[in-house]
């Protein structure tokens, strides 16, 4: 018998009562009924159909708008969309062993079925159509999400996404500035909340140190770090310094001027580790943990699925968990814990996000965000600024915006690397 648990979730400034988000207990009496079915309209779209280097994004305008296939999911008219750096690795083929047995368990399809495939994992827009089962939404509805890396993606006009991927947009952000931010506010809670442990209610007074401050998943970790009240290290270069502390770095570590060990030492230990870098930094960063404390270092830089890529997917999964549970052990043994952590879409996890978000509970000064301006050639131009109109708030750090038409260029802008916050796609 199918467990269902049972639980209060707070939508559209009431209380509901559900089975998990999906199925309220009191429904109301009357409901218009909206369903989909297959047709042949179409929509414009970036699609891949092979894996490889940026030439293979091709645009077209004949991709068919998804349908609703499951009476929880959602279609999202898409206003604003942002590419990561997943979205880049995907491109090239990487985690297909993992993506391509989440999308086809049984192995039914034959292979490469998963193109023409559409990247992008964030979304900001408007709710176009409900399945049955969804409560919490309507039409009309302002949304914002992150699509799991399995399916398609939200670089078109429209996207389907599962009612319990999706939440309510920050009222004070545009669909642009809502747009940044899921996929790596999600990561980052993923790390720092359900893994790490950390929340509003222990985080005051504890020492954090970012690795890789100056990212997407940095910027948002420094602010939530700060907005529960802790003490933030973040490390970067040194032309990055600037932005994390305006966004509340309490200490700035520059990796370019010295090995950044050395420069650790003069510092406190730490009580919790985000490392977005991985490499060679786990060979040395949990020597800075407080011993016998519960100090958790957690890293977002994991084999994990090209382990599956190497070696097959059962192979993979296995070489995984003995990598894992070695490394968990040994660190444990020294007083100090080591953990991986992983993007995790979840609409209640967003709401959580929006909440913060628009309450302003941040006790950052400043956000800085790129002003950008794009030539005809679409070579983009610009400068950080201040908008001292944020201040107070937990906001996105964008670096650039580029149109529609212009996701390539924005795919090769992130895979230069060095990201100085988010880049930001205006569908609409």
């Amino acid at each position: 018998m199918e467990f269902l648990k049972t639980c209060v979730l707070r939508r559209n400034a009431c209380t509901v009562v559900c089975f998990w988000r999906s199925i309220v207990v009191q429904k109301p009496s009357v409901r218009k009924i909206s369903t989909t079915s297959p047709r042949s309209t179409v929509m414009p779209a970036w699609v891949i159909d092979k894996y490889g280097k940026n030439e293979v994004l091709r645009f077209t305008k004949n991709m068919m708008i998804p349908i609703i296939h499951y009476p929880n999911e959602v279609i999202v008219r898409v206003h604003a969309a942002s590419v990561n750096p997943i979205d880049v690795n995907m491109r090239s083929g990487y985690g297909a062993a993992a993506l391509n047995m989440k999308r086809d368990p049984l192995h039914i399809r034959a292979r490469g079925e998963e193109f023409p495939l559409t990247l992008g994992r964030d979304v900001s827009g408007v709710v176009m159509e409900c399945g049955l089962d969804v409560k919490y939404f309507k039409p009309g509805d302002e949304v914002w999400a992150a699509v799991p890396p399995w399916k398609q993606g939200t670089l078109s006009e429209f996207v389907v996404v599962s009612g319990n991927e999706v939440s309510h947009k920050p009222k004070s952000l545009t669909h642009t500035q809502a747009a940044s931010l899921p996929y790596v506010a999600l990561t980052a809670w993923s790390a720092i909340n359900k893994v790490g442990g950390l929340n509003d209610k222990n985080c005051t007074g504890k020492r954090v140190l970012i690795l890789g401050a100056s990212g997407g998943v940095g910027t948002f970790a420094i602010q939530v770090m700060k907005a529960w009240g802790a003490h933030v290290t973040a490390v970067c270069s040194q032309d990055a310094s600037e932005l994390v502390r305006e966004l509340g770095a309490d200490d700035v570590i520059d990796y370019k001027s010295g090995s950044v060990e050395e420069q650790l030492k003069s510092l406190k230990r730490f009580d919790f580790i985000l490392d977005n870098v991985g490499g060679s930094t786990e060979t040395w960063a949990l020597d800075f943990l407080k011993k016998w404390s519960g100090a958790t270092y957690v890293t977002l830089v994991t084999p994990f699925l090209l382990n599956m890529d190497r070696l097959g997917v059962a192979d993979g999964m296995l070489q995984t968990g003995v990598t894992v549970g070695s490394k968990a052990l040994k660190h444990f043994w020294k007083g100090v814990h080591y953990r991986w952590a992983f993007f995790m879409a979840s609409g209640p996890c967003l709401d959580d996000i929006a909440e913060l978000v628009d309450a302003g509970k941040s006790s950052t000064q400043a956000v800085w965000h790129w002003k950008s301006f794009l030539t005809v050639k679409g070579s983009g131009t610009g400068k950080l600024e201040c908008d001292s109109g944020y201040l107070d708030e937990i906001r996105p750090v964008i670096e650039q915006t580029f149109p529609f038409s212009k996701v390539p260029e924005a795919f090769l802008k992130v895979e230069r690397g060095h990201a100085r916050g988010k880049t930001v796609i205006n569908v609409v």
